[in-house]
């Protein structure tokens, strides 16, 4: 079966909705019952919004003296929301999230109400249950890796993610993978928590040269000078062999909750795989 021509209805999930008015408070809250990373903003069931773990973060660093029990959902920066129905095909969401670097496309009725959410990790999981030709991870993978020492400075890691605007640096001992860092691995001094382990690495970038900072706030970052690579890694990394079938290498992101493996050969590494690179394949 050519997954690319299913309809999406055969993928649609139920997305967790607020309305407009609903509390900064409530919509965490929801965030957090249901275990999920975003919530659907509606009015009378027509998607208006899109709130994301990250937007609340962001949200509460704007906040300053303001109360947090004054903000609802629809004082959140609204983006541009991309929609589909659920007669459209799978290949066509994957186009649209390639173009436009995104991870959602709602899915609406005939007159734009709700009808639910596809995800790349939904589109990726269709080749588990809907895919028959075997693609080999190696015709898919990115052979550049960025990739750090284990006796590399904590800053200089923090570099690379910045530079490169990659969300993971590989790192390596005698070729082999031996560690992954992300951003969630470590909490820069001068930004705050919540947003340093939601964001994507030029937000972060963004957060530390805000206006308003204090200047004190600089000295802070001396503290991690003396740190390493392995002070902070998340050890023992979750790898793929290269000449494995996509299908394992989804497998292990869905039970591991990660969005991308080290790709090996013989231990050594020699790639990168992740699920945007999956959802890609269904776009030509």
């Amino acid at each position: 079966m050519d997954v690319k021509k299913l309809k999406l209805s055969k993928l649609i999930t139920k997305p967790i909705t607020v309305n407009p008015n609903a509390s900064l408070m409530k919509v965490r809250e929801s965030l957090l019952k249901y275990k999920v990373k975003r919530l659907i903003v509606t009015e009378k069931n027509i998607p208006i919004g899109v709130i994301t773990e990250k937007d609340i973060a962001k949200k509460i660093y704007e906040l300053g003296t303001k109360s947090i029990k004054s903000v609802k959902a629809k004082d959140f920066k609204t983006r541009k929301l991309f929609t589909l129905t659920k007669e459209d095909l799978v290949q066509n969401c994957a186009k649209i999230m390639k173009k436009h670097r995104i991870s959602l496309v709602i899915i609406v009725n005939k007159d734009k109400t709700l009808e639910g959410i596809v995800t790349k990790t939904d589109l990726a999981t269709v080749f588990l249950t809907k895919g028959s030709d075997s693609i080999k991870v190696s015709k898919i993978m990115k052979t550049k890796v960025i990739t750090a020492a284990p006796s590399d400075p904590i800053l200089y890691i923090e570099s690379l993610l910045i530079k490169y605007g990659i969300s993971r640096v590989i790192i390596k001992r005698n070729q082999k993978p031996v560690g992954v860092i992300t951003f969630r691995d470590f909490v820069p001094a001068k930004i705050p928590q919540w947003i340093a382990e939601s964001a994507d690495p030029k937000e972060v970038q963004e957060y530390k040269f805000k206006k308003g900072l204090e200047e004190n706030h600089s000295n802070q970052m001396s503290y991690l000078f003396p740190f390493h690579a392995t002070d902070i890694m998340a050890t023992n990394p979750i790898t793929v062999e290269k000449e494995k079938d996509i299908k394992f290498a989804i497998i292990r992101m869905i039970k591991y909750n990660i969005s991308g493996l080290p790709v090996v050969k013989n231990t050594k590494i020699v790639g990168i795989i992740t699920k945007s690179d999956i959802v890609n394949t269904l776009t030509n």
